[in-house]
C-alpha cells in the first residue's frame, strides 16, 4: 500500500526560508520591497505568488537553486534551472574550462570539488598527498574532508591537524547553516567526531589557512585557497569549487618544482 507524502505549500516552504535566514517579515519585506501583508498572506495561503515574485524573494533569501526549482513546483509553475548531470553536453564548456584550470595549477596540487566536497576531479599533483590513505577512503566518490580528518586517512600526517580541522569544520558548518542539507549536517557531525576537542575548535589564525603535511619524515606547507562557482544556471554547477594549494615555503616549493 502506497503511503501519500504530504508536500509544504509554497507559502509554508517561503516561511521556512525566511526562518532559516533569521529574518522577521518586516526585514523580508524592506529588503524585497514586498510589503509585510502581502508576505504575510502568501505565507498563509490567502494570496498566490507569480513566479517573478518568488525568484525575487529568492534572490533576497539566498535559496539555492534547486529548493527555488522546489519553490516553483509548489506554486504550480515549471522549475527555472536546469539540473543536469556534470557530463550533460549543456555544461560541458564550463567542466572543460574547470579542468584546465587544474592542469594549468600543475606542479602543485588542485580539485575539483562539489558542494559536499565529494572530488569531481584532480590534477595528478594531488596523488602526493593521498599517500598512506586506506583504500576504503578513496573509492568514489571520495570525499575530501573525510579523507583529511579521518585517523585511516590524512590525519596522521597533518602536523596542524587541530587548526586544520578546525577550519574543515566551520566550513562545512556554515555550508549546512546556508543550505539546511542533510548532508551537509551529517558530514559536519562526522568530523566533529574526529576532532579530539571539537568544543573547543582553533579559532579562525586569519584569512590564510595553512596546510602542514608530512611526506617522507618532511613536512610539506601549502597554503590552501578556495573559489567557488558562481552565476550559474544550472542547479547541478552550484556549489562546485576549487580547492588549490600553493608551496608556503621555498623548501615545498622545490619539491614540488623537481617533479
Amino acid at each position: 500500500m502506497s503511503v501519500a507524502v504530504e508536500v509544504p505549500s509554497v507559502g509554508v516552504l517561503l516561511r521556512t526560508w525566511r526562518e532559516r535566514r533569521r529574518f522577521s517579515q518586516q526585514e523580508l519585506s524592506n529588503r524585497s520591497r514586498v510589503s509585510t501583508r502581502h508576505l504575510s498572506r502568501v505565507e498563509t495561503g490567502k494570496a498566490h505568488p507569480t513566479p517573478e515574485m518568488l525568484m525575487h524573494l529568492s534572490d533576497n533569501l539566498d535559496v539555492p537553486l534547486r529548493d527555488r526549482n522546489r519553490l516553483l513546483l509548489a506554486a504550480g509553475y515549471a522549475p527555472h534551472y536546469q539540473d543536469h548531470q556534470l557530463d550533460h553536453a549543456s555544461v560541458s564548456v564550463v567542466m572543460d574550462g574547470l579542468r584546465r584550470l587544474l592542469d594549468a595549477h600543475l606542479p602543485y596540487p588542485a580539485l575539483l570539488l562539489d558542494s559536499h566536497w565529494d572530488i569531481v576531479d584532480a590534477n595528478a599533483a594531488v596523488d602526493q598527498l593521498l599517500i598512506g590513505c586506506v583504500p576504503a577512503l578513496l573509492e568514489p566518490p571520495i570525499n575530501v574532508v573525510r579523507v583529511c580528518l579521518h585517523p585511516d586517512g590524512l590525519a596522521p600526517r597533518i602536523g596542524n591537524l587541530a587548526e586544520w580541522g578546525s577550519h574543515l569544520l566551520r566550513e562545512v558548518s556554515h555550508r549546512a547553516e546556508h543550505t539546511h542539507d542533510q548532508r551537509h549536517h551529517e558530514l559536519a557531525a562526522e568530523i566533529a567526531g574526529y576532532l579530539s576537542k571539537p568544543d573547543a575548535a582553533t579559532p579562525p589564525t586569519g584569512p590564510v589557512v595553512t596546510l602542514e603535511i608530512d611526506s617522507d619524515g618532511d613536512p610539506l606547507r601549502f597554503f590552501s585557497t578556495s573559489a567557488i562557482l558562481s552565476s550559474t544556471t544550472d542547479a547541478a554547477l552550484e556549489g562546485l569549487h576549487l580547492e588549490t594549494f600553493l608551496p608556503a615555503d621555498d623548501e615545498t616549493r622545490r619539491r614540488f618544482d623537481q617533479r
